[in-house]
């Protein structure tokens, strides 16, 4: 799915509206039937009181719209607009006359010397102030009827973006603090960034039917990915097929005290679907190794607790992962930079990898083309510097990712994938229970399996990423997030494949 800027959003409008064709007022009305089906599944009681606050723009004409069509179907609907003396959009002032015509609820227009009354506890208040366009802090009375909704314990949900949010930027001022967001045809740019996470709440999104041709051929470098975009990617098996059809992976992990992240990385490599896999690890991981993963083979280091020398011919891997619990010696240092050296393989670098190429920014230019870095916000930082606000991380992890012509998996709730050529991919299911020790180790363990089976690189950051995500949220409707190990997620990837496989 595309993720377009306000600009863009506008145009699209714009195009639909004359493509159509389709009135303005109606294609408002489309979005607010739209809203209002989702609104009633969410929140069915209809003896719950619902504000409605609206501006004087075209979002609160979508306000005014939703409040008419929800007192229809017998909610108790009271709306609030904020015109504080500012004239009304066309269609905001068709949708107040329709509304008033409807006469099923209390209109209160306020004026600059009104102040917003009390709220009913309990309530839900639904914030169609201002959308997208905005792009100035708010203040004044504005400001001041956004404090008194945040200050009410009450349901607050937000149509298209919470007021004063910023789509394309961050919001540096005042905005509603949601519980709910419903955003109309696509999530924004900014819904993806941790930073707004106490503005947005849970936030969802709908299609008003905006036209396709336009979304089909405007160009963006933001997508989200949805199984739409996943499912064509997954290879079909073949009954002739053997355990060579689906590559040797390599990898290179664990030290005293860390052999568990090998065996988690592992795991997940084999459920991944490669189809022979080496672990090369320190003497001290051999036993433990051979005993918790039966299917996988080991190399032995020469070393006791660490990985000093990957002896291995490393022209028979499909694929090589490297980092995981493997420390950050000097000795596994020297190990990392004659693996990049040696390697023609795609690489996967993750964990005590990424902490190696920080600690010695010269190995960077001795990754392979097209290698795999899959960093969490403390990693990227320790690589790349620290950054004021998650847009400028997010613009430095693409530039990043040109630059070295890597691909570059900024790890989090919605982890981003940033490609060399210079297009972005967030993924944003999964859920807070991956948030657990281990959870990186089984990404790296996916990734490199899905690259030892011949997927190229993008496809298998993209497959990877929402597998993962996916195992974690099937894991979590199984064992809840509190109690969900890393673990728990490998022992789903056979569900996840089997979810996204076209039924027989």
């Amino acid at each position: 799915m595309k993720i377009f800027n306000t600009s863009q959003i506008r145009r699209l409008d714009e195009y639909t509206i004359q493509n159509e064709p389709i009135s303005s007022i109606n294609l408002m009305e489309r979005a607010a039937q739209v809203f209002c089906h989702w609104f009633t599944h969410q929140f069915p009681n209809r003896n719950q009181k619902i504000y409605v606050l609206c501006g004087t723009g075209n979002n609160g004409g979508d306000g005014l719209a939703i409040a008419r069509i929800l007192s229809q179907d017998f909610y108790e609907v009271e709306v609030y607009l904020l015109s504080f003396g500012e004239a009304l959009s066309i269609d905001c002032a068709a949708n107040l006359a329709r509304l008033r015509k409807s006469g099923n609820c209390a209109v209160h227009e306020l004026t600059k010397s009104d102040k917003l009354s009390t709220f009913s506890q309990g309530a839900i208040a639904i914030d169609a102030i201002f959308g997208s366009g905005l792009n100035r802090p708010v203040e004044g009375h504005f400001a001041q009827a956004i404090e008194h909704l945040n200050q009410h314990p009450l349901t607050r949900v937000s149509v298209d973006i919470p007021s004063g949010m910023f789509a394309d930027q961050p919001t540096t001022g005042l905005s509603v603090l949601a519980d709910w967001t419903f955003s109309f045809e696509f999530p924004k740019r900014s819904f993806l960034f941790a930073e707004n996470q106490h503005r947005l709440g849970n936030w969802t999104y709908g299609s008003i039917g905006l036209h396709p041709h336009f979304i089909e051929n405007e160009p963006t470098t933001y997508y989200l990915l949805d199984e739409k975009m996943v499912k064509p990617l997954l290879r079909p098996r073949h009954r002739h097929d053997h355990k060579g059809s689906f590559g040797h992976a390599l990898l290179v992990a664990g030290s005293y005290g860390k052999i568990g992240a090998a065996i988690l990385a592992a795991r997940a490599c084999l459920r991944s679907g490669a189809g022979l896999m080496t672990v090369h690890a320190p003497k001290c991981g051999y036993e433990i190794l051979q005993i918790a993963i039966p299917e996988a083979m080991v190399s032995v280091d020469e070393h006791q607790f660490s990985v000093t020398n990957i002896h291995e011919d490393l022209a028979k891997y499909k694929a090589i992962g490297i980092g995981c619990g493997i420390g950050t010696n000097d000795l596994t240092a020297h190990a990392l930079a004659d693996l990049l050296q040696r390697t023609t393989a795609p690489v996967v670098l993750d964990a005590d990898a990424l902490n190696l190429l920080a600690g010695h920014p010269d190995f960077f230019q001795l990754l392979p083309k097209h290698s795999i870095l899959s960093p969490h916000v403390r990693e990227f930082e320790r690589m790349f510097g620290s950054s004021a606000d998650d847009f400028e991380r997010n613009d430095l992890q693409l530039r990043k990712a040109k630059e070295l012509d890597i691909f570059l998996i900024l790890k989090g709730a919605n982890t981003a994938i940033a490609c060399p050529d210079g297009n972005c991919f967030f993924n944003n299911n999964g859920n807070p229970g991956m948030a657990t020790g281990g959870s990186g180790d089984v990404l790296t363990g996916i990734l490199t399996g899905l690259l030892a089976q011949g997927y190229p690189p993008l496809e298998a950051c993209q497959l990877g990423v929402f597998l993962h995500g996916l195992a974690g949220d099937l894991a979590m409707n199984d064992v809840e997030q509190e109690a969900l190990l890393a673990g728990d997620i490998t022992s789903h990837l056979g569900k996840a494949f089997k979810h996204l496989k076209p039924i027989a």
